[in-house]
């Protein structure tokens, strides 16, 4: 429990320093507004970068990881359904079908609820703050849209697990803002303040089965703030890049290609302010000649004047070989960059032909490589959220109570889609290798094409309702192939036959059946 907020936060505003600082030197040379620099305000001029690599890699790969996490018109998890406890509890396979097929109502409601609330919109500006400081604060209140706290306005304290023991964040409010009731009560506890803001600090402290939350204004705790919430409920998700077990904070992407970063910044500063000192043009005129300088200045373009040629000189810097070498090396760091970063320029190699199939493994490695932020993503950030809207929405009563020990939410993007990835890499090679060895024939003898299809959209993610047809539909649509070949064979003389045939058979039929009608009072 966390007694007073504000000398908590100041404690551990000490040990959060040394990675703060870190990722203002990282904002510095990507996109300085991300984390700013101490005792920021309207009026302060940032730094502007000589290089635009940093900027345009922390937005591509944010873009990137945002499509990934939460694709659109996907929904980004599932409801499993615990096969062995729905059992356990006399459930059978049919109860499981109709479980799922409600399941998948909810799904869609919370993506719904995704959409309606700007969930991306938040996500993304957090995925940024991830890259560049390695972490971010997401906070999701029972109505509306996703907040995000930059490093600098929170704190949080882990077990050596790297599970969260607490958190406090701060913010600055107007006294007239806060409702009469509490300015009267702050008031009571400090009679001099007379500030123009004030700093609400909110605790968020881990008990045994629940979340203790609060907030406080010059350590008066603030009435009607007081809470609990269950601990997969929690509406502030504290989020990491990287997670190291031992620290309370994580590390950012940017920080690992730092030197390159800091590298390439110093040689496009030489190359640029060079290159600007080597733009000048100076004329060098003789002294002891007979051109004269006023001459040459007063003459028109393209005019005549006395003088000579020897005796004016261009004077240049001569640094040509110096400034290639600088530009070798950027290009160099420049491309090294583009391939952590995900850009599209680094995908395709420098070659006179490339192959579609080429540009696509290799965007195919690039993506692999983000493993590991799927791998924290999906367990910090996408399953939190999950809980979280779907606990929000029960309360608006939009969602019925599920029950925990048999369905539970599980996340299908991310690695996830990276092992879907692979799965279909396997699955093709497997099938176009038996085509070509064995033919198409012996293919089509064994493999189930059916199954294939639906195996194959499930690892691109592409949901196959009315996309492929039923044994039904294929056995049907069959039936009616053979019967316009029959039609097509036999000509416009015998379809006039079995047509003829046809209504001869149908009169002989409704015959029938009327005098069996007739036949049937008399037999009474």
């Amino acid at each position: 429990m966390v007694e007073n907020a504000k000398a908590t936060y100041l404690e551990l505003a000490s040990q959060r320093l040394s990675f703060l600082t870190r990722a203002r030197d990282c904002a510095e040379l990507t996109i300085p507004t991300l984390v700013p620099p101490e005792g920021h305000s309207y009026a302060t001029k940032y730094y502007t970068p000589f290089q635009g690599v940093g900027a345009r890699g922390v937005n591509n790969l944010a873009s990137k990881l945002l499509m990934a996490l939460l694709p659109p018109n996907q929904p980004f998890f599932r409801m499993a359904v615990d096969t062995y406890m729905l059992k356990k509890q006399g459930g059978d396979d049919s109860l499981k079908t109709e479980l799922e097929k409600a399941l998948g109502e909810v799904e869609r409601s919370v993506m719904t609820e995704v959409e309606t609330s700007a969930v991306r919109v938040g996500a993304f500006e957090a995925l940024k703050q991830l890259i560049v400081s390695g972490n971010a604060l997401i906070y999701v209140p029972d109505s509306g849209g996703m907040r995000v706290f930059r490093m600098d306005s929170y704190v949080v304290k882990r077990d050596p697990s790297g599970n969260l023991l607490y958190l406090i964040t701060k913010e600055s409010i107007s006294p007239n803002a806060l409702p009469m009731e509490i300015r009267q009560l702050i008031q009571k506890s400090d009679s001099n303040t007379k500030e123009k803001t004030l700093e609400l600090y909110t605790a968020i402290c881990r008990e045994p089965d629940h979340w203790f939350i609060y907030q406080e204004i010059n350590g008066v705790k603030i009435p009607g703030t007081i809470g609990k919430y269950a601990l997969d409920k929690n509406p502030y998700i504290p989020l990491r890049y990287n997670r190291i077990d031992g620290e309370d904070y994580g590390r950012g992407f940017v920080e690992e290609y730092f030197g390159d970063l800091r590298s390439l910044e110093a040689l496009t500063k030489a190359i640029v302010e060079g290159s600007a000192a080597a733009s000048k043009v100076v004329f060098l005129v003789n002294p002891n000649g007979s051109t004269r300088a006023k001459v040459l200045a007063e003459t028109t373009n393209g005019g005549f004047a006395a003088g000579n040629a020897a005796d004016v000189t261009t004077l240049q810097v001569q640094k040509f070989n110096d400034f290639r070498v600088a530009q070798d090396s950027a290009n160099a760091i420049t491309q090294r960059l583009s391939f952590a970063f995900l850009l599209n320029s680094s995908v395709q190699r420098d070659a006179e032909r490339v192959t579609a199939e080429e540009v696509r493994f290799m965007a195919q490695e690039l993506e692999a490589a983000l493993g590991g932020a799927y791998s924290v993503m999906s367990q910090e950030f996408q399953l939190p959220l999950v809980n979280r809207l779907m606990d929000r929405m029960a309360k608006r009563g939009r969602l019925p109570k599920l029950p925990k020990d048999i369905v539970s939410p599980m996340i299908v993007t991310g690695v996830e889609a990276l092992g879907r990835g692979n799965d279909l890499n396997k699955l093709d090679l497997f099938v176009g290798g038996v085509g070509q060895i064995l033919g198409p024939d012996i293919l089509s003898q064994f493999v189930n094409i059916g199954d294939y299809l639906k195996r194959r959209a499930t690892a691109i993610g592409i949901n196959t309702d009315g996309l492929i047809k039923s044994e039904e539909e294929i056995a049907q649509s069959a039936q009616q192939d053979q019967m316009m070949g029959m039609m097509q064979q036999l000509g416009p003389q015998g379809i006039k036959a079995i047509s003829d045939n046809l209504v001869a058979s149908q009169k002989t039929g409704a015959l029938q059946q009327a005098m069996q009608q007739a036949q049937a009072p008399a037999q009474k």
